[in-house]
């Protein structure tokens, strides 16, 4: 078992704490986020939507890990902080998300985050899961990327969906963020900084992760620079 000791599992555990969660309406409206769910079909015609996650429960297929560095492929490390067992916390600085086990351990998984300009941080809670969602374009990335315009009233949920094989959708207060935890058709982003703000993992972890948190699961994102 390895070790993971960072300042986050002791003073950087406090610092999200000046993050108020009330914060977080203010810093969705700013962002352009991959995402989308019923809330996009309000006053619209539902006819035109997909439905939120996929009739079709697709295989997944597994990466190839060979071509992703050891540090990112899912496995156990020993964690010395306070949060309880079942509590996301994700390390965008170091590109890892850790979901707290017992016994003084944590489930490390290799992650993508969002691009300098995009980061984000603070804390809220799973409020939606979806398998195979389907992804719904920013507005302002449709007019800047034809193939997300074609998209622009969602895009049905399967393997070539940017979301990937799950998402885990994220609120603060009853408030949705619009941030994501989600899957990926592109392994070779993980450990990288390139989505516009969303944390992306392998399709197979964040199937992994899926099955083990509840709706309800609590979730920190720490600040990039701690």
């Amino acid at each position: 078992m390895k070790t993971y000791s960072r300042r986050f599992f002791t003073t950087g555990m406090l610092a999200f704490g000046a993050l108020a969660a009330s914060r977080w309406p203010a810093l969705a409206q700013q962002h352009p986020l991959y995402g989308g769910d019923e809330g996009e079909m309000l006053g619209r015609d539902p006819s035109l939507f997909p439905p939120p996650e996929s009739p079709t429960d697709f295989p997944i297929e597994p990466a190839d890990l060979d071509k992703i560095p050891e540090k990112f492929h899912r496995q156990v490390v020993s964690y010395e902080g306070f949060e309880t067992p079942g509590t996301i916390i994700v390390d965008p600085a170091q590109r890892f998300l850790f979901l707290v086990l017992e016994n003084g351990s944590a489930l490390r998984y290799g992650v993508g985050v969002g691009r300098q300009g995009f980061a984000w941080s603070g804390e809220a809670v799973v409020q939606m899961k979806r398998r195979w969602p389907r992804w719904i374009p920013p507005e302002e990335m449709t007019y800047r990327d034809a193939k997300a315009a074609e998209w622009s009233n969602g895009m049905p949920g399967g393997p070539s969906n940017p979301l990937g094989a799950r998402a885990l959708y994220l609120f603060a207060n009853g408030v949705d963020t619009l941030y994501r935890i989600h899957g990926t058709n592109e392994p070779h982003s993980i450990g990288k900084a390139m989505s516009s703000g969303c944390i992306r993992m392998l399709n197979e972890d964040v199937a992994d992760l899926f099955d083990r948190v509840p709706k309800g699961a609590k979730v920190i994102v720490l600040g990039a620079e701690i």
